[in-house]
């Protein structure tokens, strides 16, 4: 789908996503700040990219992860500084939210720290029930080094013999 405005276009096709723009902005933010390359490009295959255009060239982003059924988290919203105040944020995250496939979503969520104002006026709220939401939280997991475990899970070892 593509919707446009004012010289700005969105696309949801996965060819328009420019994946060095969207790496070297996420690897500047709170939450993408030491992201291996490698976990953003495969981020960017399994979501449902949302493209803010200007003249061709990638000048915002949103991603949804979704299983276009049940559930949607909106994730990495950005609009590069040149191209700010004109209610690009606004209009990326609405052409998401009102995209066909995530119409009868029962739930979306997000996760913020600094846009709360922003969300709000597309209907976003804190939890209704907050004591029913858990997370295991693993910010090193998608950068450089080994990734921690989770509790209770297994890695194969190998048996050597000794003599």
């Amino acid at each position: 789908m593509e919707w446009s405005k004012d010289g700005y276009v969105i696309s949801d096709a996965q060819e328009a996503v420019d994946v060095d723009v969207v790496y070297d902005f996420l690897s500047t933010t709170y939450w993408g700040a030491g992201m291996l390359r490698e976990v953003c490009e495969r981020s960017l295959r399994n979501s449902l990219c949302f493209s803010l255009l200007h003249e061709g060239r990638l000048v915002g982003f949103s991603r949804v992860v979704t299983d276009r059924a049940s559930i949607a988290y909106l994730v990495d919203v950005f609009v590069l500084p040149e191209h700010r105040g004109k209610g690009l944020g606004k209009w990326l995250v609405g052409c998401a939210l009102a995209h066909p496939e995530l119409q009868r979503l029962r739930r979306w969520i997000l996760v913020t720290s600094d846009a709360h104002g922003l969300y709000a006026k597309l209907g976003f709220a804190p939890p209704a029930k907050p004591e029913i939401y858990m997370e295991i939280f693993r910010p090193q997991a998608a950068t450089v080094g080994e990734p921690e475990r989770s509790p209770g899970s297994r890695t194969r070892q190998s048996r050597t013999s000794r003599t």
